[in-house]
């Protein structure tokens, strides 16, 4: 039987001092980690990569966190990646761009570890149920169709 596949995490910072302390707070999960350092790089990453999480920064040279995010939610190859928005930005205001840019979720800089873990570990979660039930519906649904099939041939002859 097939090993499941390790959740795959993308941290995204355009300060290396900031990737470096994310990646040492999620040294203890049991995934992959790879790394972007602004928005351009980010979305050729998420094509390679393939990640179930993107820690993204959001003050980010080239494209912002904020243009990343609605791209990627935007298309229906990538709108099912948990985005998790890392930022030194707390307004309202920046929070409500967070939200209609689609983020999952979001967090203040500076980044408490427990924090930071408790919501990585919960995203991913949400991430693997997410996609278990996109697996069962696509099996229903082509369940369906081979009875529907089945039964036009039945009715046919």
């Amino acid at each position: 039987m097939n090993e499941p596949r390790k959740n795959r995490i993308l941290i995204v910072d355009d300060n290396a001092a900031n990737r470096e302390l994310l990646e040492a707070h999620l040294l203890g999960l049991d995934c992959e980690m790879d790394f972007a350092e602004d928005g351009t790089q980010t979305l050729d990453k998420v094509a390679s990569f393939q990640p179930d999480l993107i820690l993204l920064d959001v003050m980010m040279p080239r494209l912002s966190g904020f243009e990343v995010c609605k791209q990627l939610k935007g298309d229906p190859k990538t709108s099912s990646i948990m985005v998790l928005m890392v930022t030194a930005l707390n307004e309202l205001g920046d929070i409500e761009r967070a939200v209609d840019a689609g983020t999952n979720d979001f967090l203040s800089k500076p980044v408490s570890r427990v924090e930071l873990l408790k919501r990585v570990e919960n995203m991913l979660k949400i991430k693997h149920i997410t996609d278990e039930n996109e697996r069962l519906r696509r099996y229903i649904y082509e369940m369906e169709d081979d009875e529907d099939d089945q039964g036009q041939r039945r009715s046919a002859s």
